[in-house]
């Protein structure tokens, strides 16, 4: 009975926890209202709402899941209503794991807090893949730690699989909402298996791996033969960009493919060479046909294919510059409101927008390195090298392996300098720096001797009032 106070005391605080996160939840909610909305947005908006045939340029879970929401809700908004939810949901989960791994107040305190910093504030409300594939990497990480959370207390299987399953949809809908965040997911899945199972076997991780495999191949394949999206090729645009700006307008002026795609071509390296255009000249410089890289992909992966392998120098520059740009030129760190549209679509509150915007600029321009690659990089790297030995170590390098893996993974991809390729980085970074701090402060628990189950009602790291009220 003595310990009944104290056990009074973390429940009201995991309570005051989500009363603050649903707090900010909501006023975020409001700022963002309807949701902040870019030209691939829009598009993809299109889509979920059927003014526009579905395809395959952007991945198209995120049109059909806007599709699903808006037939539920009536309303589009209803998207930038539920990345609040997930995101805000997941720092809850978080906040209640390290309460109770390391009864830190503060340090509770704090990880509801990184929402409301400038860099990761920024995109909270924008509808983006890179968002979505990020809130869900955060999601599968707040199931990882809710497993290391309970495991001293041995859950039972039913449990300890249900968390598995929870997180692995997490990961998948990551994955199948940006290709490319499978370099993240793969750390964060082996730090969920590492999280709820101790010392896992070959048949678990078997098990694992072929539950991941099947939550990517089941959904792909659906969508493929049910939702049938058009194919529009959309790999060929970075071969296009090495093309352009890799070859010289004379090479391309002799390349073997049709006359037609020869001079469009050459027109789209002058173009880009004119208008100071380093990337993205799918859009910047090339003279686009109807179907758009539908009839020229063929083409341009063989060309792509017998010119690289030629001029294996000037591409590793090319994509050298584009990934130093990313580092230290990044740019994009704010998304103003909706882009001007044909479908009455504003932003709900033009003030609050502008107090955000106030925000987040005025933090590029006094903090700019936090809006900066290179410096998650280098604080990627750090985590995955440096995890500390606390409690956190293990979250801490994978956080920092994620991080690092996804930004080196825009290497020979990467379209543009835009901030937002580094989002998830920022947030994994941000929580790993938190976590670090917190772990150094709270030792690693002491393995419980065979046969023996820890009790993990009581903490013996009780804050100093624990006894009262």
């Amino acid at each position: 009975m003595g310990q009944m106070p104290w056990v009074s005391g973390v429940q009201r605080w995991v309570w005051g926890l989500a009363a603050v996160a649903a707090v900010c939840c909501l006023g975020t909610i409001v700022v963002f209202a309807p949701g902040y909305l870019s030209p691939d947005s829009l598009d993809q908006l299109r889509q979920a709402e059927g003014t526009r045939p579905l395809t395959d340029w952007h991945p198209p879970v995120l049109s059909l899941v806007w599709r699903a929401l808006i037939a539920v809700t009536g309303s589009f908004a209803s998207m930038a209503v539920l990345q609040s939810v997930v995101f805000w949901g997941a720092l809850w989960v978080l906040a209640r794991c390290v309460w109770e791994l390391t009864a830190s107040r503060a340090g509770s305190l704090a990880v509801l807090g990184l929402g409301l910093t400038p860099f990761v504030l920024t995109f909270v409300g924008v509808v983006w893949k890179d968002v979505h594939a990020a809130f869900a990497l955060l999601a599968a990480c707040s199931v990882a730690l809710t497993g290391l959370r309970l495991r001293e207390s041995r859950p039972r299987p039913a449990v300890r699989w249900g968390l598995f399953s929870l997180g692995v949809l997490f990961l998948a809908y990551a994955m199948l909402v940006r290709k490319n965040a499978f370099l993240a997911a793969i750390p964060v899945f082996v730090l969920l298996v590492l999280a709820l199972w101790r010392a896992p076997g070959r048949r678990t991780w078997v098990g694992c791996t072929a539950a991941l495999v099947a939550a990517l191949v089941v959904p792909a394949t659906a969508i493929s033969l049910f939702a049938r999206p058009l194919e529009t090729k959309q790999g060929a645009q970075i071969m296009l960009d090495d093309l352009v700006h890799v070859l010289t307008v004379q090479e391309l002026r002799s390349a073997d493919v049709s006359p037609d795609l020869r001079d469009r071509l050459a027109a789209a390296a002058q173009k880009c060479r004119r208008v100071g255009a380093q990337s993205d000249a799918y859009w910047a410089c090339y003279e686009r046909p109807a179907d758009g890289l539908r009839r020229d992909s063929g083409e341009i992966t063989s060309l792509w294919l017998r010119e690289m392998s030629g001029h294996v120098p000037q591409y590793l520059q090319y994509r050298l510059l584009l990934f130093t740009s990313l580092l230290f030129e990044t740019d994009y760190a704010y998304k103003a409101g909706i882009t001007r549209n044909d479908l009455g679509i504003e932003v709900a509150h033009p003030r609050l927008e502008d107090l955000l915007g106030t925000y987040v600029k005025g933090m590029v321009a006094d903090l700019p390195w936090l809006f900066r690659g290179w410096f998650w990089l280098a604080v990627a790297l750090v985590l995955a090298i440096r995890p500390g030995r606390g409690t956190f170590s293990m979250p801490v390098r994978a956080l920092g392996i994620s991080s690092a893996a996804y930004i080196l993974g825009y290497l020979p991809i990467m379209p543009a300098t835009d901030f937002r390729y580094v989002y998830w980085p920022v947030i994994a970074c941000s929580l790993g720096l938190l976590l670090l701090w917190l772990g150094r402060r709270t030792p690693p628990p002491r393995p419980a001797p065979p046969g023996t189950t820890t009790d993990r009602t009581v903490t013996t790291r009780q804050p100093a009032d624990a006894g009262g009220q």
